[in-house]
C-alpha cells in the first residue's frame, strides 16, 4: 500500500501497532491530511433536491395527520 499524501510505500502488517500512522508513512503526512481534512479540502458533493422534483407522498412528514 501507498501512503495517500506522499505515495512512499507502508507497511500495512504494522496497522494498529502503537506509534503507526497507518494509513500514512508518518506523522507528517497524516497531520497534512488532518490539515486539509479541518481546511474543507475533502468535501463530499450535495445535490439538493429541488422542489419541483418532489414527489407526492415522498415525504415521511405527508404519511402523518397532524
Amino acid at each position: 500500500m501507498r501512503c495517500p499524501i506522499c505515495k512512499s510505500p507502508v507497511d500495512e502488517s504494522q496497522a494498529g501497532k502503537p506509534g503507526n500512522y497507518f494509513p500514512f508513512c508518518s506523522e507528517r503526512c497524516k497531520l497534512i491530511d488532518l490539515g486539509r481534512w479541518l481546511g474543507g479540502k475533502y468535501q463530499i458533493p450535495v445535490v439538493e433536491k429541488d422542489e419541483s422534483d418532489k414527489v407526492p407522498g415522498d415525504d415521511y412528514t405527508d404519511d402523518y395527520d397532524h
